[in-house]
């Protein structure tokens, strides 16, 4: 596949970095071309020889973190076993930290910007590498998160341990030696942690206390270590992008907002099962069909482009459709088939401390979703000529009554929901992916 221009600015800035890095180019292991030294945010590095550094981490977070391509089993084995290790550890400590996310109110718009940003990048690109955005920092997060959990659960068991004799004997000398020792633990523990973490933070570090302490040593004698770390934390946080998925998200959900909101008032109406309020109830249900018909793929539009104008722009939007009309049936299925389910974890909500479980289940099914839609509007963008007119008259036919079964089952999710009638606003194959 024909690479763009965005691809080729990557590539170049990729090859810069390596560069300076590992002038001679003998010791750059062919896998890391897509994502510039990446493979130094995970514990990889520890069993790969790589390039002596010289300069602080930045070039770790260029490209987005994408997905390096992924090495020769044959040529390089190692390489190959460490590449899927880096990208399994990648995206599962991604995904949990979507879900830990998106289970704080307002943070939550930051979820739904990194959904939009992943739907819009396979898009734009069309390679499954471009739908884990920010995958080079996410292994990291995950190593942080590991390894201080890790190191925090024996000291919190004797803790435990301290507070059950404190309460047993208050006076005894056990009582008083134990907790000391839990002082004692949790200096040195804070200490390693802190080390741990100023050498970078990936997985070997939380292993090696000891190096961790030679290293601060070195660290004081040669000097200049400030800098460094700030340039580090600089590029870390800069790499987030945190801004502009969160601005991301927040046109996202308004644009998203403004299609839904009038069918959904109107489908909301009825209290009663007779009269004009049922009337009312079945025209906003009609409007839903076509909203619900098109704006997966004006979602779409608007990630890929990063422009709100083009969530409205439905002409174009419908054109599109007649280019790839089996793929985006198939887009609607896996949308609204994953989004279904996911009302039955409304009937009872748990509490704010426990709903990351419950988001980490709406994370999971929306993020596929997310990832069959920005591939079958790139694909739709892609293709110069539109299908043949049986195949889109029969994707139109087909999808008509498959959202109108949707839109009846919608109807009553709001007399099993907590939230009643809210539930039908809340939408979250499109708004928040989240259960409130």
């Amino acid at each position: 596949m024909p690479h763009g221009p965005e691809d080729r600015q990557g590539n170049d800035d990729v090859t810069e970095a390596r560069d300076e890095l590992d002038p001679k180019g003998w010791d750059s292991p062919p896998w890391s071309a897509d994502s510039g030294t990446a493979a130094a945010v995970l514990p990889v590095a520890e069993i790969i020889p790589s390039a002596q550094r010289t300069t602080p981490a930045v070039h770790d977070y260029r490209g987005a973190g994408r997905l390096a391509e992924f090495p020769s089993p044959w040529r390089h084995p190692v390489w190959a076993v460490a590449w899927g290790f880096r990208a399994a550890f990648g995206i599962v400590s991604l995904i949990v930290l979507l879900a830990l996310l998106a289970a704080i109110p307002v943070i939550n718009f930051l979820v739904l910007g990194y959904l939009l940003e992943a739907e819009g990048g396979l898009a734009r690109g069309g390679r499954l590498r471009r739908a884990f955005p920010l995958l080079s920092i996410a292994p990291r997060l995950g190593s942080i998160v590991l390894g201080i959990w890790l190191w925090l659960l024996p000291l919190r068991i004797l803790a435990n341990a301290a507070a059950d004799a404190q309460l047993i004997d208050p006076t005894s000398r056990a009582t008083r030696r134990l907790a000391w020792i839990v002082s004692t633990l949790a200096a040195m523990i804070a200490v390693h942690l802190c080390l741990a973490l100023a050498r970078g933070g990936s997985f070997g570090c939380f292993l090696r206390p000891i190096k961790n302490a030679r290293w601060a040593i070195r660290q004081l004698r040669q000097g200049g270590y400030g800098e460094k770390a700030a340039a580090e934390i600089g590029a870390f946080v800069a790499g987030l992008r945190l801004r502009y998925h969160f601005w991301l998200g927040i046109r996202g959900f308004f644009g998203a907002l403004a299609w839904l909101f009038v069918p959904t008032a109107l489908f909301a109406a009825a209290n009663k099962t007779e009269g004009k309020q049922i009337v009312v109830t079945i025209v906003g249900g009609l409007l839903l069909v076509p909203v619900l018909a098109w704006l997966p793929f004006l979602q779409a539009r608007f990630a890929s482009e990063n422009r709100l104008r083009g969530m409205f722009e439905l002409r174009t939007v419908r054109r599109l459709f007649g280019h790839a009309p089996l793929a985006w049936l198939l887009a609607v299925i896996a949308t609204y088939v994953l989004a279904l389910p996911l009302y039955l974890l409304k009937i009872f909500l748990l509490p704010q401390d426990a709903m990351w479980f419950v988001t980490l289940v709406f994370i999971l099914s929306i993020y596929p979703a997310r990832l069959v839609t920005g591939w079958a509007y790139g694909r739709a963008t892609r293709r110069p000529q539109p299908a043949h007119f049986a195949t889109r008259w029969f994707a139109r036919l087909l999808m008509g009554p498959l959202l109108a079964v949707y839109v009846f089952l919608l109807f009553f999710t709001q007399f099993i929901g907590q939230h009643g009638k809210g539930v039908l606003f809340e939408h979250h194959a499109f708004l928040l992916p989240v259960p409130f």
